[in-house]
């Protein structure tokens, strides 16, 4: 297994590796230095009865409420005891992992001020594969989800490990492990910040670069099967619109159908083809814009410091800030951007897939169906398509304006960072199924071409792989269950081994 080997800060392909379980976390000796000396420093704080936010007062409303010395260990621990009020369907063991792996990469910044065994015994729970169980509902910004994850440590809520659902004292035995007893400042340091956010940020942007990946991939089928007119995607033309994004679709369009002949003998057949097929590098360059402005943000926000108050200055000259580094803006308007462009891509989508069903517009049989009248086809799956693009329309309304006033009055405006990627990760989902069934009509549409003429090679090793596990649609089983199984499909491989895989095979 790969080591991952924190000193600065993580990337968020490492953040991916560790939430996957394809990497260890180890801190780097500076790392570890910075988080004691940033815990000296809120010892020296609560020895010299320096006011601080979270060390010796209550929190939110609270702020101004003195909590003496023989209670901030207490303070600590209703912290997590009080805030841990997430509901609903928990988050996966990925999304968990990687907001628990964030949270570290914020610790070790060095600004936080809780205890080194507090941050090693997160590392623990994480190269153990010992998961805290996290309601995904019921934040608006940052406390809750963390607040789950930090029960753990002391004992408290429960864990997946090896397979089973434990109690945290249970999983905590198993491993050899007793409880933690927290101490000053420790329990607001937990749930502090942006961890939560930022990690499943670092998991959707990955999944999102692999649907984006498909996306161009199927359409490039789509384009195929409906004899386009591949002059569209000319270098010429393209070199034109100076967009990143715009250029490598259209490249990478023109790789997966070099070689058509279907395409060859379609030249000229007719003007130009209708925008959902014409504009694919447009609208696909164009999330893939996106999605590297957003990922640029995300790679920033780990560099970041997320806590409030921030430990600075000595031990013997301690200073503390309080300021309002763990609202995370920036992430909520990133993940509506996400969430926005993600929703695009899949209602382009829909709108290939309509043109390859609908039998006003396709020469092929209506609905992609074998006997007309008896067979149904992909007449209703096109509805499911419909269905989930429309929610992914409502999905798409910004979080990030949603506000909010709670702690009486004192937290007086909220971001709503953590709903925007708990609702963009829901679009991506639907955006892959919308893909899948696209995907399917794609090489139903390839089985009654009324051609003889060869695919390009690397969309028909596309078409073949996936007939070796679904076969062609006869309405002789139910459509969902091959819906189903193609998520799947695009879910566990990558439309770039397939055809080189089937390049291979050519060859050999």
């Amino acid at each position: 297994m790969n080591r991952v080997i924190l000193e600065h800060s993580l990337s968020r392909a490492q953040v991916v590796s560790i939430a996957s379980a394809q990497a260890v976390l180890e801190l780097a000796p500076a790392a570890r230095e910075r988080i004691e000396a940033a815990h000296a420093i809120v010892r020296s704080v609560v020895e010299k009865n320096i006011r601080a936010y979270g060390v010796n007062t209550g929190v939110g409303a609270l702020a101004n409420t003195v909590v003496p010395p023989a209670l901030q260990s207490a303070l600590s621990h209703n912290i997590l005891m009080s805030h841990a009020v997430g509901v609903g369907q928990p988050l996966s063991v990925a999304q968990t992992r990687a907001v628990m792996a964030a949270a570290i990469n914020n610790f070790a910044h060095g600004y936080s001020g809780l205890r080194l065994v507090v941050v090693e015994r997160l590392v623990t729970l994480l190269n153990s594969g010992c998961t805290p169980v996290v309601p995904g509902q019921g934040s608006v910004g940052y406390l809750s989800h963390m607040a789950h994850i930090s029960l753990a440590l002391i004992g408290h809520g429960e864990c997946l490990l090896d397979g089973e659902c434990l109690s945290a004292a249970a999983a905590l035995q198993r491993l050899g492990l007793t409880p933690l007893v927290l101490e000053a400042k420790e329990g607001l340091c937990l749930v502090n910040g942006t961890p939560c956010v930022t990690g499943m940020a670092c998991l959707l942007l990955d999944q999102a670069e692999r649907l984006m990946d498909w996306a161009d991939a199927i359409s490039a089928m789509s384009f195929e099967t409906q004899r386009c007119q591949l002059r569209a995607f000319d270098p010429v033309p393209m070199a034109l619109r100076p967009s990143k994004g715009l250029l490598k679709v259209a490249h990478d369009l023109t790789a997966w159908l070099d070689g058509s002949a279907i395409l060859a003998a379609a030249s000229g057949r007719q003007t130009q083809d209708a925008l959902s097929l014409r504009s694919i590098p447009h609208v696909h360059g164009a999330v893939r814009d996106s999605h590297e402005q957003v990922a640029a943000v995300v790679e920033r926000e780990l560099t970041c410091v997320t806590d409030n108050p921030m430990i600075c200055g000595t031990a013997d000259d301690p200073q503390i800030y309080s300021e309002a580094h763990a609202v995370g803006a920036a992430m909520g308007l990133a993940m509506d951007q996400l969430g926005i462009a993600l929703a695009e891509l899949a209602s382009i989508s829909e709108r290939r897939l309509d043109r390859m069903v609908n039998p006003l517009v396709n020469n092929l049989p209506a609905f992609l169906a074998g006997a007309s009248g008896v067979e149904s086809g992909f007449m209703i799956a096109q509805y499911t398509a419909v269905s989930l693009v429309a929610q992914n329309r409502r999905l798409a309304a910004p979080a990030s304006l949603d506000g909010g006033i709670t702690s009486g009055l004192q937290e007086d405006t909220l971001c709503h960072a953590t709903p925007a990627v708990l609702k963009a990760q829901t679009i991506a989902e639907n955006l892959q199924m919308i893909l899948a069934i696209e995907l399917l009509a794609a090489c139903q549409s390839y089985d009654l071409l009324d051609s003889e003429l060869p695919a390009a090679p690397r969309t028909s090793a596309l078409y073949l792989r996936l007939r070796e596990e679904i076969a062609r649609y006869a309405d002789d089983r139910p459509l969902g269950r091959d819906m189903a199984d193609a998520a799947r499909f695009i879910q566990q491989q990558t439309p770039q081994a397939i055809a080189d895989a089937g390049q291979l095979q050519l060859v050999a």
